[in-house]
């Protein structure tokens, strides 16, 4: 009965839209429909130069010792011909093909097979069955939360191994890394290619496509909202939260272990490295209900941009501070590895507070209290694609009352504690700030221009109240 009340009512605001002459736009969520030639030409960029890079740092290290400008030097200089660096570069093995196939395989067995049982006995963690935000189209998707259980299953079985079972050696991802590149490069295209194709023509629901009639731009930013298989199988969720983020601890662990096989010790930067990354991690999967509401849920379509950056640029770019260490060990000073432990903390611990405050207040719709009072909110509304009006509340307060985008603030200290654990000999593990500086900007800039499309004058109104995007006072 209160299903059908809340059918009929949202049928009475959507009619009462169209009678007011409300109009209807649908791109006001999600990507462009149209495509600027700025933005085409950040898509051919990426495209054609991404996998280059991810190779340039890679190779950089297997063969320079992790200088980025000895091999620009070498083929300046005609030392070297891209010929011989090619030729020094491992290929595709079939141990690496199976390692990569067996890992992917273990991630959707724990994704799909294995219902989540963490919520049960863990107090504050929500798992299970939860839905997601609604879409563009007024659909709300189910998603199986079971992100922690597979990390912990995918911990214990490595730790086990490495401790008793001996079938692999803890070393084995360093020792088959750029094999294990190919591998990951052929699933990120396959994936990609494929979630456009389903897009065309079979689509799970064909009122969240989007297509610009550019084909570089829909294969990279994508045409789908939510590509699922069955009723489960989503690939936005299993690919940004599988099988990249549960690998990155395991990869840090790998490059421990190399390290204590090479110089008979791991050093406390290494350590940083392997705890900072490994709270990030954690948070994220103990958050990843909260995960559903975020950007890349809630408005990226699935295609290249997100099916080969999941496989590749995350685990192979976001772990080069693990992969340098390998090849430069340090050893912090006290002072320094306080210092950079400090940071870390602090940046996680804004980062996560600055979500808790958004969360609690939309889950008490502002009945709450952040640091002691009542939140401070605007007041504001939007409009789907079907036609139907919806109201929503913008806080002011708390650590969004410092900044539009806090959390961003949070996560880019963390990043800059990872950098910092590197002592400063080489700028190659500091890429990683460097391109978090760079996504995280963007997205703020892109998240923006999104909800002013969405809310129009409100947004005015509440850029108004917070005028700082990052950082208080200064941007």
């Amino acid at each position: 009965m209160a299903a059908h009340q809340e059918k009929k009512l949202a049928e009475e605001r959507k009619h009462q839209n169209m009678q007011n002459g409300t109009k209807v736009s649908q791109g006001q969520w999600g990507r462009a429909w149209e495509v600027d030639w700025f933005s085409l030409a950040s898509i051919l960029f990426l495209l054609m130069f991404a996998p280059l890079i991810v190779y340039y740092f890679i190779m950089s290290c297997a063969q320079y010792q992790c200088s980025l400008t000895d091999p620009l030097l070498d083929l300046l200089t005609g030392n070297k011909h891209l010929s011989d660096i090619w030729n020094r570069t491992p290929m595709l093995t079939y141990r690496a093909a199976g390692i990569y196939s067996l890992w992917v395989t273990f991630q959707v067995v724990l994704y799909m097979c294995i219902p989540d049982f963490c919520h049960k006995f863990l107090p504050g963690y929500v798992g299970g069955v939860q839905e997601g935000a609604v879409t563009p189209a007024g659909v709300v998707n189910k998603y199986e939360i079971n992100g922690l259980q597979a990390w912990i299953i995918t911990h214990v079985l490595w730790f086990a191994n490495a401790s008793f079972l001996h079938f692999f050696s803890p070393t084995i991802i360093f020792d088959n890394w750029i094999p294990l590149l190919w591998c990951a490069n052929i699933l990120g295209y396959a994936v990609s290619t494929f979630a456009m194709i389903k897009g065309y023509f079979f689509p799970t629901n064909a009122k969240d496509c989007k297509f610009t009639g550019n084909f570089f731009y829909d294969y990279m930013m994508g045409i789908e909202f939510n590509p699922r298989i069955g009723k489960w199988f989503d690939f936005k969720l299993f690919f940004n939260g599988r099988p990249g983020i549960v690998a990155w601890t395991l990869i840090n662990l790998s490059f421990a272990a190399k390290q204590q096989e090479l110089y008979g010790e791991v050093t406390n930067s290494m350590i940083l490295v392997n705890v900072l990354q490994g709270i990030y991690v954690l948070d994220f999967f103990w958050n990843e209900a909260w995960y559903l509401k975020t950007i890349d849920i809630c408005h990226d379509h699935f295609g290249w941009y997100l099916g080969w950056g999941d496989c590749v640029w995350l685990p192979y770019l976001y772990t080069l501070q693990g992969l340098y260490l390998v090849y430069h060990p340090v050893q912090l000073c006290t002072a320094h590895a306080m210092g950079v432990l400090m940071l870390g903390l602090l940046g996680y611990y804004i980062f996560r507070v600055t979500n808790h405050q958004k969360d609690l207040f939309r889950r008490t719709n502002g009945n709450c209290r952040i640091w002691g009072k009542r939140p401070e909110h605007i007041e504001c509304s939007y409009t789907s694609v079907d036609g139907t009006k919806y109201y929503s509340k913008l806080m002011t307060s708390g650590f969004w009352g410092w900044a539009r985008h806090f959390n961003y603030t949070g996560d880019l200290m963390g990043s800059l504690a990872y950098c910092l654990a590197c002592g400063f000999q080489h700028i190659l593990p500091y890429f990683y700030i460097i391109y978090m500086t760079i996504l995280l900007t963007h997205r703020c800039i892109r998240d923006e221009h999104r909800c002013s499309s969405k809310y129009g004058k409100d947004w005015k109104r509440y850029t108004a109240a917070v005028p700082y995007r990052l950082l208080p006072g200064i941007f």
